[in-house]
């Protein structure tokens, strides 16, 4: 393993911004994690762990310390009707979801397309189109730096919630995912819950397959400029951190307020249940309501032409761009509903 100086970050990022890293280095195994570990220790340098970039914010100003990109790779399953499927946390997502669906294996198909790696599924709870990783993750194998050991982390103590876990909440920075190992059922039928999906097979003649619907997710994310197709030129509108604000999730008295702000009846406002009482809101909604369609820019930086909620990198954009339009976001959809938006990227700054 190779400890390389002064590498730029943004070319491993899907935004494509973001200044250089002061050390970096590719792990390829549970070894170089703790060789790795180990050369941080010895100069006191803060670690960031780099999986697929595609939910990443990275600074102008770069990093001062040690950025490890994860790239330990190897699929494997066992098992007859229950699948355990066990991957390494450096394998691209899309490619882990092709092999399930190859191998007939049923509970992420609708997770096809997005971009990243494996490692960060369980991070950031990954979900789209109905499902979430956490419905079919088993364990969580990392490297706990607090114990300086391999630990095996059981699905009920990673704290699964909305695009939240122990790894980006309680335990951030603690935890160093190596693989993950995710129970699939052989044979299940694909799971078509969200209207998306529901509206792109409701004339079929014939129930659709795990592979048909996977390619429908493909299709959609396409049209919505999240997906990136190794297979044709890339669409500028991918230049992305995927959806760059969380659905805010309020009180039954702030739909009620967004109601009134907007003169139009609660029901008819984008949203969902959630826990404690409380209701979901359509952030892209809430964008386009305060006046920023797609296709909004802002110097270099702009919202995508095919999804509200995806911040580009029109083209030599700076991170500080981002943050610029961001930040007028926020303020606006704060200032005209009271209801404050989270960033979804990770922020990684000096």
């Amino acid at each position: 393993m190779l400890v390389l100086e002064r590498i730029p970050l943004a070319p491993y990022t899907t935004l494509g911004v973001g200044g250089e890293a002061r050390y970096f280095a590719t792990v390829r195994s549970e070894q170089d994690v703790v060789v790795a570990l180990a050369f941080a220790k010895e100069r006191s340098l803060p670690v960031f762990v780099l999986g697929g970039g595609s939910n990443l914010l990275v600074d102008d100003s770069g990093f001062g310390g040690l950025v490890l990109h994860i790239a330990i790779t190897g699929v494997s399953h066992d098992g007859d009707s229950t699948a355990l499927v066990r991957s390494g946390a450096g394998e691209q997502w899309d490619a882990f979801v092709h092999y399930a669906v190859q191998h007939n294996l049923a509970g992420i198909e609708c997770l096809a397309g997005i971009p990243g790696t494996v490692g960060g599924t369980p991070v950031q709870n990954v979900g789209a189109y109905g499902q979430e990783v956490s419905e079919s993750i088993v364990t969580v194998r990392a490297y706990d730096m607090r114990a300086e050991a391999f630990v095996d982390l059981d699905a009920d103590v990673c704290g699964f919630a909305y695009r939240t876990s122990i790894f980006n909440t309680t335990e951030q920075k603690r935890y160093i995912v190596t693989r993950v190992d995710y129970e699939l059922q052989r044979g299940g039928t694909p799971k078509i819950a969200y209207a998306d999906l529901l509206r792109h097979f409701e004339e079929s003649p014939t129930k659709p397959t795990l592979a048909q619907v996977a390619a429908a997710v493909r299709e959609i994310r396409a049209r919505k400029g999240m997906y990136i197709d190794p297979t044709r030129p890339e669409d500028p509108d991918t230049h992305s951190a995927g959806s760059f604000f969380r659905n805010p999730i309020v009180t039954a008295a702030a739909l009620d307020q967004v109601a009134a702000v907007v003169g139009i009846p609660r029901e008819k406002i984008p949203h969902w249940p959630a826990a404690s009482g409380k209701v979901k809101l359509a952030a892209a909604w809430l964008l386009e309501q305060a006046g920023f369609h797609r296709g909004y820019s802002l110097g270099n930086a702009g919202i995508s032409s095919k999804h509200t909620l995806a911040l580009i990198n029109r083209g030599g954009a700076t991170a500080a761009e981002i943050v610029a339009l961001r930040e007028r976001i926020v303020a606006e959809v704060r200032k005209r509903f009271s209801v404050t938006l989270e960033q979804e990227p990770v922020g990684l700054h000096d």
